[in-house]
């Protein structure tokens, strides 16, 4: 009787010994609940803006705030969230600037009354205007400069552009982000969304190098990496036959079976890159059939931590998904969880959200 029970007790250590593990080898940062406060950001037509392209006065936040990038700056966290004027206008029709908000405790925000990057009459204005400046995301850079990549669309081709800051306020455009790199033959090519590879320092994520350089995650369609030495002029990685190396595609019948867009910067942890990405459900026969077609979710895969293009594993299911009312309503009703701002906060993640490009949300870990 006692070696049964001796038997049934090893067997009971082992199998939770090996749950342990099991639980302890998973690379991703999982456990995110959406914040009882949401969404945390709304659109409101009472700030108005002298636009320097047009000279009039616009209501530049009265249709919609979404997509936001996220920043730890002393004791707050920092928000530059995307914000259109017309809700009259077509999607994809309105003008996009970049505004600035503060919040103490990540949840209730205070707005800067102007946006702080917007179009304007420099020689920037042939990629930024009349569409605007979309869909920003931040990095602190290793000498504490900030580093902002943004999508720069004048309503005929989206770039990937970047801008640089000491206070968050005052911004310097430095222009499209593949101007040089290949002999420039990459400027007038579609691109979107930069995600900087980060590390947690000192509870602040900032921009690392690997083998002496940056690394960014970009792309929309297909996710695509470049390389750097200052943050602002990259250089995107090739293939053999001299085309732009994707690194992770869409899956049919998976939730990202139509796209898979990079969202916050990737973080860069002892398992390897996790790169938390935005994956859009086919409208097709290519769908999945576990959520609504055309739905945006949140997702991560995993990368090397030495070679950044290498792709190693993702998660078979979204972390996160619409499913609060204003995450299924409003100007992309089929519904989004776009996920682009990361922080470490209070001894925990803040991940921010735009909801159907209408609103922030927030979910933490």
């Amino acid at each position: 009787m006692k070696n049964i029970f001796y038997f049934v007790l090893i067997i009971v250590f082992f199998t939770f010994s090996c749950s342990e593990k099991k639980e302890e080898a998973s690379p991703w940062l999982s456990g995110f609940v959406k914040h009882d406060v949401n969404p945390v950001m709304t659109a409101d037509s009472s700030f108005t803006f002298t636009c320097p392209v047009s000279g009039l006065e616009v209501q530049w936040q009265r249709a919609d705030v979404f997509n936001p990038g996220a920043i730890v700056r002393g004791d707050s966290i920092y928000m530059l969230f995307r914000a259109e004027d017309n809700p009259d206008a077509i999607l994809g029709g309105r003008t996009s600037r970049i505004g600035l908000a503060a919040s103490a405790d990540g949840v209730h925000f205070k707005k800067r009354s102007k946006p702080v990057l917007y179009p304007d009459s420099s020689r920037h204005v042939q990629w930024d205007y009349p569409g605007g400046c979309e869909d920003p995301r931040v990095v602190e850079s290793p000498d504490g400069t900030y580093v902002m990549t943004y999508t720069s669309w004048n309503r005929d081709l989206a770039r990937l552009s970047a801008a640089t800051s000491r206070d968050l306020v005052h911004w310097e455009k430095a222009g499209p982000v593949f101007e040089e790199a290949h002999d420039g033959r990459f400027l007038d090519v579609w691109s979107k969304s930069g995600s900087i590879v980060v590390k947690k320092e000192n509870g602040r994520l900032i921009a690392t190098k690997i083998n002496g350089k940056f690394w960014m995650y970009w792309g929309e369609r297909f996710v695509n990496v470049a390389w750097s030495e200052n943050l602002v002029d990259w250089t995107p990685l090739l293939d053999d036959k001299g085309e732009l190396l994707n690194s992770m595609a869409p899956r049919e019948g998976q939730f990202d079976s139509f796209l898979t867009e990079p969202g916050p910067p990737a973080l860069l942890t002892e398992e390897g890159i996790i790169l938390f990405y935005n994956g859009k459900n086919d409208e097709g026969d290519l769908a999945s059939s576990e959520i609504p077609r055309g739905t945006y979710c949140g997702g991560q895969a995993l990368f090397d931590k030495d070679d950044p293009a290498k792709f190693i594993q993702r998660m078979d299911t979204p972390f996160i998904c619409p499913d609060l009312p204003h995450e299924v309503t409003g100007q992309y009703k089929d519904g989004t969880t776009f996920i682009e701002g990361l922080v470490w906060f209070k001894d925990q993640w803040f991940l921010y959200y735009g909801t159907a490009d209408s609103m922030v949300g927030l979910t933490v870990k």
